[in-house]
């Protein structure tokens, strides 16, 4: 086999060829060596140990809550250790709680960590649905391997995802068109410092309330000395390094009244992303005078890999291929600038798990405003892929990215002040009565097994 071309390539080979030789279900029994090295356990959820917890939560819908502020997470986690010599150790679901890190851990000093994002949604036929989970757990498995942490089958994150949601779900998913953010993430853990591969790390799935970003949005394109991802790197993965370092231009767009960088690269000024989304624009051609769906592709790996990206391509592939071509290529700034200029901007938007599919209304680009929608608003277009994506997602059409997830609820001896003080209330109301002796004379009797 001829070696690799890149080192986006070898991050993908050192993915294929350990599941290739290894049990890709979950199983008591060890992975299959590979080579010379140690048999490691696969992880299993099927041997997921469940403590419930006895201190829940107050729920608090999504509109009241601080996000970004606030702890919104729900009541319990999953937890999953691995070490080099064991493998994967039994998965644990309990409370939800602080984490004990020692401070050399490798995530702190190396940034081994990666993770992943998406949404429960509670359709309106009362079901719990996830969304193309197994695009995913692929994808974390891709980026794990990018910071040399552990592997595992991808099916066995979707069914961590699906245990959490089991549980926390009926309440936290308590109303027909609300959703829930889900975050698996992986962190190497060990203790010695050192520029190594983790020899421990540790998986955990949480959960949160999360608001709904999906309004217009106005976009600052970055500066000549800012950039997002370089081709070698790791855009393509879904890692910490990705974002910290972009905190200081989002922060410079919002004192400038913008919602979200628009990432551009080299000196060409290639769009790429916006903010931490997809981003996709209909331009009439100057060539052919059809529409086109255009968006950044993933060829020079700089780009995520966004599931609702792929879901966007896929639909408008299946759906408008009459009306619309659908391109994945390069394209510049000064191209967006032209279509505008000329007319030919028709609509813009992003597209991702956090923001969905938010319309964008402008552009401001190095002294230049870009309007890709006159009326502030959904574009036609925008609005319609919207819609089929809303309609899979919470049920109003069969569809197989919609994956129902049954769920099991908890039962809690905990009784929170407000519920005591109710019945309190209800008590002191009874005793008021003329039948409150005689009837608690009989419960009593009845009790000590008396006859009357």
């Amino acid at each position: 086999m001829a070696p690799p071309s890149s080192l986006a390539d070898l991050t993908t080979t050192a993915v294929n060829k350990p599941l290739s030789k290894s049990n890709v279900t979950a199983s008591p029994a060890p992975a299959k060596p590979i080579g010379l090295a140690p048999a490691l356990t696969e992880l299993d959820p099927s041997k997921l140990k469940t403590t419930i917890t006895t201190s829940p939560k107050v729920y608090s819908r999504t509109e009241s809550t601080q996000w970004g502020k606030a702890d919104a997470t729900t009541d319990h986690m999953i937890t999953a250790r691995w070490t080099d010599t064991v493998g994967w150790h039994a998965p644990e679901l309990g409370p939800y709680t602080r984490m004990h890190l020692w401070p050399t851990a490798s995530c702190l000093h190396y940034a081994t960590e990666c993770f992943e994002g998406l949404k429960a949604y509670r359709g309106y036929d009362g079901n719990v649905r996830l969304f193309r989970p197994s695009c995913n757990a692929a994808r974390l498995l891709l980026s794990s391997t990018r910071i040399a942490c552990p592997i595992f089958p991808p099916h066995t994150i979707e069914e961590l995802v699906k245990a959490l949601l089991a549980v926390d779900a009926e309440k936290w998913l308590p109303e027909p068109g609300t959703f829930i953010y889900i975050r698996p993430t992986i962190i190497g853990t060990g203790r010695a410092l050192g520029v190594q591969k983790p020899p421990e790390a540790m998986l955990y799935i949480v959960m949160a309330l999360f608001p709904k970003l999906d309004n217009p949005m106005k976009l600052l394109a970055s500066s000549e000395d800012s950039i997002r991802a370089w081709p070698g790197g790791f855009g393509f993965a879904k890692i910490g390094a990705n974002y910290g370092p972009s905190l200081m231009a989002h922060k410079e767009a919002q004192l400038r009244g913008y919602d979200q960088i628009l990432w551009l690269f080299a000196k060409e000024t290639f769009v790429t992303e916006a903010g931490a989304s997809n981003f996709f624009c209909i331009i009439r051609s100057k060539v052919s005078g059809k529409l086109e769906l255009i968006t950044a592709p993933l060829d020079d790996k700089i780009i995520l890999d966004g599931v609702t990206r792929r879901s966007v391509l896929e639909l408008a592939r299946e759906r408008l291929s009459n009306e619309i071509e659908i391109v994945e290529r390069r394209y510049t700034m000064a191209d967006l600038a032209s279509a505008h200029d000329e007319g030919r901007l028709i609509e813009a938007f992003a597209a991702g798990t956090a923001y969905f599919v938010a319309p964008v209304t402008e552009i401001h680009f190095r002294g230049k405003d870009i309007f890709p929608a006159k009326s502030g608003g959904d574009g036609t277009y925008t609005k319609q892929i919207k819609q089929w994506l809303a309609d899979i997602m919470y049920g109003n059409v069969c569809h197989e990215w919609g994956v129902v997830v049954e769920e099991k609820g908890f039962v809690s001896e905990y009784v929170d002040d407000a519920e005591v003080e109710k019945m309190i209330q209800k008590i002191k109301k009874l005793k008021a009565s003329r039948a409150w002796e005689t009837a608690l004379e009989k419960v009593m009797s009845e009790e000590l097994g008396e006859d009357e």
